[in-house]
């Protein structure tokens, strides 16, 4: 299988960089289910335009490609244990190229392998069957959507849903919660696999399993069908929308997949992804690596209609309140009267440097000074996937990160050094509104997953500091142009996020009744 490697990395670089046709085709249906001139319409043409971006520049989607999980199926004979040597240089191979980021992290010491290799770094899961070729699948499943994974125990109490039993109605409500749950946070308009039953390691497997499914299917069972369709339709009117801005379009498929269980456990595990839905794969022929078909429609099949001129700071509505939005644009570093003078829904347009900080700068700013002087500055809570050359560092790819995980520490560490802004997404808590109250500050949201289009915006990389936390972990300083995000937590105490919460949640307590008897 001498072409093997090649073909892998082949499969590696298209997953990352191009959806195929039936998201494509989700994420269109998306947007013409939304107001083109709301929040939630705004950021789905972004994301349309990052799509298209990312497959003329064959540049990761998003800046987090995620855990590569790799589902091998073989002929009797074929030899596993080479097969695996060839995706590990594969995966080796991608990452210098850019196509991956350095993802693999040492649980105890927090050290990034740079390769994307470690224990238990790629998944792969190998499984014999009698066809006579080699079935690959991948699913690059970033971090923001993993953590938005829930596994639920029947009988339940859910949060405005009531008692979910151990029945399919149970199951509609474990899964309509696990919706509003993942708010915003997950990158939504999002996708879903859910996994009825087994142990709770082959639940959250099984759900895995559905995301490899064609959006476009029929579930062969046809209670699972009708679930599948009612799940699709009511999320949707939770509010919750894309981004979590609120809309119309919040779940873009759903896909469920059923096995047996013990007598005394009733799992129903649930995996979220988000609308950066890349998973691919391909048959190779087993006796040359070849690959002879691709598994999933050519995402080049679709056109995603997007607008170049489409950007998160034409908006000409700041939503469904009917309000008109403001577009300011920002020269950092940025005064306290600026921000005061902001308000939800504005558009800000940021110029000037900006400083990417994630979990270990957090973590290490509460007890040491910072590199610089961060006073008047702009935090960007992003991972970017980046290159070097003789010229110097280059931004690949650099959407941002979700922001929940900063909330023990951002509200302190935009006092301690005087930040007045910071840009994520999915919002923060109430911590780190107060101290937006307090010290006068604003949160931005930008478009998660849209890393072609911000990395677009990065004109140059200035330096970096604490490389010895791993690429993307460390502190980057980006001269920006034209960075465009939505305000979305002011200091006057206004939190869009919460908002949307408090809505949706009113709006879950609809969906208690029985539906399916």
């Amino acid at each position: 299988m001498k072409l093997f490697e090649e073909s892998m990395y082949r499969l590696i670089v298209e997953t990352s960089t191009n959806l195929p046709g039936d998201v494509r085709r989700a994420v269109n249906r998306g947007r013409a289910s939304e107001d083109a001139a709301t929040r939630a319409g705004l950021a789905l043409a972004t994301i349309a335009q990052n799509i298209e971006m990312a497959e003329q520049e064959v540049s990761p989607i998003c800046q987090d490609t995620g855990m590569p999980t790799f589902i091998v199926h073989t002929p009797v004979g074929a030899n596993q244990i080479e097969m695996k040597k060839a995706i590990y240089s594969a995966v080796i191979r991608a990452t210098k190229d850019g196509k991956l980021r350095p993802n693999s992290v040492d649980s105890l010491t927090g050290a990034n392998s740079g390769d994307n290799l470690g224990p238990g770094t790629p998944v792969i899961h190998f499984e014999q069957w009698e066809q006579d070729k080699v079935d690959v699948r991948l699913i690059l499943k970033g971090g923001g959507c993993e953590n938005k994974n829930i596994q639920y125990s029947l009988p339940a109490e859910l949060e405005g849903l009531g008692k979910a039993g151990r029945d399919l109605d149970g199951i509609r409500k474990c899964i309509m919660h696990a919706v509003y749950q993942a708010q915003g946070q997950g990158c939504s308009a999002g996708f879903i696999g859910v996994g009825i039953g087994g142990d709770r390691t082959t639940g959250y497997e099984l759900a895995k399993h559905q995301l490899f499914r064609h959006v476009e299917d029929v579930n062969p069972n046809e209670d699972l069908a009708k679930l599948e369709d009612y799940i699709l339709e009511n999320a949707n009117k939770l509010g919750i929308g894309t981004m979590g801005f609120g809309g119309e379009v919040t779940l873009l498929g759903c896909k469920i997949g059923a096995m047996n269980r013990l007598p005394a456990s009733f799992f129903v595990s649930v995996a979220y992804n988000c609308w950066a839905f890349r998973r691919q794969g391909v048959l190779v022929e087993p006796e040359t690596g070849e690959i002879t078909d691709w598994l999933y429609e050519a995402g080049s099949e679709v056109q995603m209609n997007a607008n170049s001129e489409t950007a998160v700071s034409q908006a000409e509505d700041s939503g469904p309140s009917d309000s008109k939005s403001r577009e300011v644009v920002l020269q950092t570093p940025i005064s306290e009267e600026q921000i005061r003078s902001l308000r939800v829904g504005d558009v800000v347009v940021i110029r000037g440097e900006m400083h990417t900080g994630r979990d270990a700068l957090h973590k290490y700013l509460m007890d040491h000074d910072a590199p610089i002087d961060l006073n008047g500055s702009v935090i960007y809570h992003c991972g970017p996937v980046m290159m070097q050359d003789e010229e110097g560092w280059h931004v690949k790819a650099a959407g941002p990160t979700t922001s929940i995980r900063e909330e023990p520490y951002q509200g302190d560490i935009l006092k301690k050094f005087g930040i007045r802004a910071v840009i994520g997404k999915g919002g923060m808590g109430p911590k780190t509104l107060q101290a937006l109250q307090e010290h006068g500050g604003v949160y931005l949201n930008a478009i998660g997953g849209a890393a072609q289009y911000y990395a677009r915006c990065i004109k140059k990389v200035n330096g970096v500091d604490f490389m010895e936390f791993g690429i993307p972990e460390a502190m980057w300083h980006l001269e920006v142009d034209g960075f465009a995000a939505i305000v979305t937590m002011d200091s006057h105490g206004n939190s869009l996020h919460a908002d949307v919460s408090k809505d949706s949640a009113e709006k879950l307590a609809m969906f208690k009744e029985p539906v399916f008897s």
